[in-house]
């Protein structure tokens, strides 16, 4: 039977304590001795099981790094870290495998490990992946808190972008934002979607107005109505006071109903009403209240088949699909990879105070485009913050990037490198001014960015396409002189004008330059 070994009385230069999670107890004993060596205070657990466990104890809010072996019976290593992810832990892992296969890293890489190593591990080799853990889940811990608290209102010229399937979504968002009928923004988790809703909002009418954030998931399911519509004092146990809840929070503004997939059928219901009708019951309530909301719904998921499975209301589904907008993968998108990885490095800067990170090499650059980011900007943003807090040079290099240099091994970077062999394809690419890496196919290259020939199917491109790029990237090389713009593209004004109304583009809009996507 698994078993959990309470917490030791030693002194935690970290501030707490490592979980040790090993079937063998020979191996928990060698981990255990090297840890306490060097200062840190231990969890063990004797299996996957007894590790999950250890979070719910009463020492589970002091465990911050987890040393884990991929190879247990029962729970094995995968799992935990599948499991952890589900519960939204976010105690960076250090695996330990004594197979050393390339497979098995890759899996535990792509299920959220910080870092491997091989059995047997040395002491010093284990010790600096601890504190590496340690260091870089301290500071993302002070940038998650930041990062909760967004600063001013957001437009779209804040989105970050040179790909054409991303103007597409900024000319939908704008139109989108001009009403006032519900959105649903499908993608992947980490594209940005939570952005693109704030976008609408920042460019709305409603802007200034609340902008209120709901995931859907993340709430149990026996509170969810509640936390949406409110409830009275006396409603159900524990309700010793009364709650408003989200959508009286947001009246004026914006809801924005994240993983709305997520919702329970029977709160489903009580949604299709608030749509239709713009009032509420408040749990325990003896009425209804009116609302005044615009509301933005998000998923990662496929909400028709949801539907065809039973899962989400039909009637539903077609209320809030009024306006869809489907954010792409950063796989589809890696034009946008280069700027994006620039504004990172230099937020970084700005709010860790770490200026002696300028930027990154070209070959770490190829790499990252390279590679192909299942958890899309939100992984990338965080791979820059490790590498930014950890690294030892000036330049970001392939090495500062170890858990996508191992997922990418074998990979020829050629095809994604910056341009033609010289003097400036060998330089470091400093943040302020990204170099974008050129395509395998011919490509329209200019200082700000690449206009592609062709589609990611090898097929030409369309003029329309490639006449709003070249639109776009003459703007933002002439910095919005329109009459220079029109002059260099050899047209009149007013038919630049009126081409950036086809297009959906305000003219008198800047163009997008400095936030994540």
């Amino acid at each position: 039977m698994n078993q959990l070994t309470p917490p030791r009385a030693r002194e935690a230069v970290a501030g707490g304590a490592i979980l040790v999670i090993d079937d063998d107890p020979v191996q928990r004993r060698l981990v255990d001795a090297a840890l306490t060596k060097f200062g840190y205070r231990t969890i063990l657990a004797e299996g996957g099981e007894a590790g999950l466990g250890a979070f719910d104890s009463p020492a589970g809010g002091e465990i911050v790094a987890v040393v884990l072996d991929l190879v247990m019976p029962g729970v094995g290593g995968i799992e935990v870290l599948d499991r952890l992810r589900q519960r939204g832990i976010a105690a960076p892992v250090i695996v330990q495998t004594s197979q050393g296969g390339i497979d098995s890293v890759v899996a535990a890489m792509r299920a959220g490990a910080f870092d491997f190593v091989v059995k047997p591990v040395s002491p010093e080799r284990l010790r600096t992946a601890i504190a590496n853990a340690v260091k870089v889940e301290a500071l993302e811990g002070e940038a998650r808190q930041t990062r909760r608290q967004p600063a001013g209102t957001l437009t779209f010229r804040d989105i970050i972008t040179s790909s054409p399937r991303m103007e597409r979504v900024i000319r939908l968002g704008q139109k989108a934002a001009a009403s006032n009928i519900p959105i649903l923004i499908e993608g992947e988790s980490g594209t940005g979607k939570e952005l693109v809703a704030r976008a609408i909002q920042g460019t709305s009418d409603r802007k200034g107005k609340p902008f209120v954030t709901v995931n859907c998931g993340a709430i149990p399911e026996n509170l969810v109505e509640s936390i949406l519509f409110g409830h009275e004092k006396g409603a159900f146990t524990g309700a010793t006071e009364k709650h408003a809840g989200k959508f009286v929070e947001a009246n004026g503004g914006t809801l924005f109903l994240d993983e709305i997939g997520d919702l329970p059928l029977d709160v489903q219901v009580k949604l299709l009403r608030a749509v239709q009708e713009g009032e509420i019951e408040t749990v325990g309530g003896r009425g209804t209240q009116k609302v005044d909301i615009r509301l933005i719904s998000a998923t990662h998921r496929d909400l028709l088949q949801r539907v065809k499975d039973r899962l989400f209301r039909e009637d539903l589904f077609y209320r809030l699909n009024v306006f869809p907008i489907v954010v792409p993968p950063l796989r589809d998108r890696r034009d946008d990879i280069p700027a994006l990885v620039s504004h990172f490095i230099r937020q970084i800067q700005v709010k860790e105070h770490r200026g002696r990170v300028r930027g990154i090499t070209p070959q770490a650059l190829a790499m990252l485009v390279a590679y192909d980011w299942p958890g899309n900007i939100r992984q990338l943003e965080n791979a820059v913050f490790r590498a930014v807090v950890l690294a030892d040079g000036e330049m970001l290099t392939v090495d500062d990037f170890p858990q996508i240099k191992v997922e990418v091994d074998g990979v020829n970077f050629e095809q994604y490198a910056g341009g033609s062999a010289g003097p400036a394809a060998s330089e470091p690419i400093p943040p302020e001014i990204p170099q974008t890496p050129e395509p395998a196919n011919r490509a329209l290259s200019g200082r700000f960015g690449l206009v592609r020939a062709l589609d990611d199917g090898g097929n030409v491109r369309t003029l329309a396409d490639v006449e709003l790029e070249m639109i776009v990237l003459a703007i933002e090389h002439y910095k919005g002189q329109m009459s220079e713009v029109a002059r260099r593209l050899g047209i009149g004004r007013s038919t630049l004008y009126r081409k950036l109304k086809e297009y959906g583009i305000d003219p008198d809009e800047e163009r997008p330059t400095a936030a994540q996507g």
